[in-house]
């Protein structure tokens, strides 16, 4: 049985912002996926709840007149898959979207809770970090804007202050025009668990050279990580099978993964090493590149 000392349903973010400003205890439920867990684990700090899942602003998916792509962070992964948005400009995020649980919690886990969780292992964050997406935060304070990369401070740990909300995440078009990625979950089940590995890539491809790459992880350390060394090593160069080859032996160097009951330190080397080669070779592949 949840032990819920409090629970107010609140009509529109301001209005949440308030309730939590009001309550130093009172922390955010939106899909519930995670939230509700705790509750029956019977964590005492998830007792006083604001109630966000339906408040329509925070499912907004929108692309403003520059290219701007607004994706709200109460957008469902069932809504991001279903999504012709998100389908046709970057089609990397339906792609995480559907390695997530199963139907029923795709149905109402959102992606913003996935974020906010701070967990290294959230399908969505690996893509996000690869688009270089914005978060944007509005609180008491007011708003304020935070690339993803530097929103994770620690495992489970996320730059959100109390009272702040998550509201949106922004694409800019540069990060994801004449583009195109590829997400891989690596998982003992093939599906409804947690990923060994999380691995997504998003290239440019000019002249059959690697233009860009943004390669990042999930579970390749104690948060979501990009890969820079490996980038800046690549990116120009002609593209080639030594090209993967070079990659899936660099990307060793940017990640610290760890032994968990779930898989060994070398294991996850071993795989982060051959996702970057046929994540990256995927990739490159959508872009036009020729081997």
């Amino acid at each position: 049985m949840f032990q819920l000392n409090n629970y107010i349903k609140a009509n529109s973010v301001s209005e949440a912002i308030e309730m939590l400003k009001a309550d130093a205890d009172a922390r955010l439920i939106a899909g519930g996926t995670d939230v509700l867990i705790r509750l029956r684990e019977g964590k005492k700090e998830f007792g006083r709840l604001v109630d966000i899942h339906d408040l329509g602003e925070l499912k907004q998916l929108t692309i403003q007149n520059d290219g701007t792509l607004i994706i709200g962070s109460g957008v469902t992964f069932s809504m991001a898959m279903a999504s012709e948005l998100i389908q046709k400009n970057i089609p990397i995020l339906a792609e995480a979207s559907s390695t997530v649980g199963g139907p029923q919690v795709r149905n109402v886990a959102t992606i913003g809770g996935n974020v906010c969780n701070g967990v290294t292992s959230a399908d969505s964050a690996s893509s996000l970090f690869a688009l270089n997406a914005i978060l944007n935060l509005e609180g008491p304070d007011g708003n304020r804007q935070v690339p993803i990369a530097d929103f994770y401070l620690g495992p489970g740990k996320v730059d959100l202050k109390h009272g702040e909300i998550l509201t949106a995440f922004i694409i800019a078009p540069q990060n994801y025009q004449n583009c195109y990625g590829v997400y891989y979950k690596y998982a003992m089940r093939n599906a409804m668990d947690i990923a060994t590995i999380g691995c997504a890539a998003i290239c440019r491809v000019e002249n059959n050279h690697l233009a860009e790459l943004r390669l990042s992880y999930g579970v390749a350390g104690p948060v979501p990580i990009r890969c820079f060394q490996t980038e800046t090593m690549v990116n120009g160069k002609i593209i080639s099978d030594q090209l993967i080859r070079d990659i899936g032996d660099s990307v060793i160097n940017d990640v610290n993964p760890r032994t968990s009951w779930r898989a060994s330190k070398e294991f996850r080397l071993q795989i982060i090493s051959e996702l970057a080669r046929r994540v990256v070779r995927n990739a490159i592949e959508k872009a036009g590149g020729k081997f």
